[in-house]
């Protein structure tokens, strides 16, 4: 496996847990009373995930120079 499978892989993987975060993220906001704290914390994770996945698809989309 070379190293773009190994950076498609991972991205796939976070981008799945993405997904998940963003679904927990809404049953328990619809639940009352939630705890505040757990949500901040599963935003927070949410946001780096988000990050990590822009990291990995800007390694893997070639340079353009235009």
């Amino acid at each position: 496996m070379d190293e773009q499978d190994a950076l498609r892989r991972k991205l796939e993987e976070l981008k799945v847990e993405h997904r998940d975060l963003d679904d927990a993220i809404g049953r328990l906001a619809e639940s009352l009373p939630f705890d505040q704290i757990k949500l901040q914390r599963m935003k927070k994770r949410k946001l780096i995930l988000k990050d990590e996945i822009a990291v990995l698809e800007d390694q893997l989309l070639p340079d353009i120079i235009a």
